[in-house]
């Protein structure tokens, strides 16, 4: 633990998301090579402590540092680093200004919209809903490993997220979106990098399948966490471009 002591970590506000504040100190720390890649973070006990919050709190935290490809955890072993600095996912080269505030402003709704949805979903879902959205997912996963950038199926899978809430403002609103919902439908074909699209695709996957664990074993809060961390990301992505120069 002296190494941890070294850390300054700094007082945890109640005004912000703990998790948030948690993920971001500790991300900093992992930045700056205060804690190196293969090392290991202290137990989910100790980060408690340390941070003077509860397993929930720091069980987040961690999903969000695994969202950035910064950790891995591995049952019996523990959380650790795999890399100084988040992995590169985003598939654009350049996006216009306008482009960006218009993504960001979908992203922005379907992060309340969706999240609630999964959670409702997981509290409301039928067998025919799960074999939807199920077959929403197998359907994305075929459309990555053909090539294609996924937009449709990506659409399903999340519509049909919302069809298991089995409130019907959420499916018209959502149909209102349509396939607009999803960001990479803003971008021209010309942007994007086919090598990075790969890349960002199979982590949309992963994130998707977490998402669809918890709907499908009726796992409402983790739904919900799941479906905006998913989200966030997508945002947090979209975001570094509002500051960058326009081609």
């Amino acid at each position: 633990m002296e190494q941890t002591q070294a850390w300054e970590i700094k007082r945890i506000s109640s005004q912000e998301s703990l998790s948030r504040q948690i993920a971001r100190q500790l991300e900093a720390l992992i930045t700056q090579g205060r804690i190196a890649v293969g090392d290991k973070l202290p137990t989910e006990s100790q980060l408690c402590d340390m941070f003077g919050v509860s397993r929930t709190a720091v069980r987040e935290a961690i999903a969000h540092l695994k969202s950035m490809g910064l950790v891995e955890t591995r049952r019996g072993i523990g959380t650790r680093v795999l890399r100084s600095a988040p992995e590169h996912q985003f598939p654009a080269r350049r996006i216009s200004a306008n482009t960006v505030e218009d993504i960001l402003h979908v992203l922005e709704l379907r992060m309340t919209l969706d999240s609630q949805a999964a959670s409702l979903a997981a509290e409301r879902r039928t067998p025919e809903n799960v074999a939807a959205m199920q077959a929403a997912h197998e359907q994305f996963l075929a459309a990555c490993d053909s090539g294609s950038q996924a937009r449709h199926e990506d659409y399903v899978f999340h519509r049909a997220i919302v069809e298991a809430t089995h409130n019907p403002f959420f499916v018209s609103l959502y149909d209102q979106l349509n396939e607009g919902a999803i960001p990479r439908t803003k971008l021209l074909s010309v942007e994007l990098d086919p090598e990075a699209v790969s890349y960002y695709l199979e982590r949309v996957a992963r994130e998707h399948a977490d998402i669809l664990q918890a709907i499908v074993t009726g796992e409402a809060e983790t739904a919900r966490d799941a479906m905006y961390r998913h989200l966030q990301r997508a945002y947090d992505n979209y975001a570094v471009y509002q500051d960058r120069p326009q081609a």
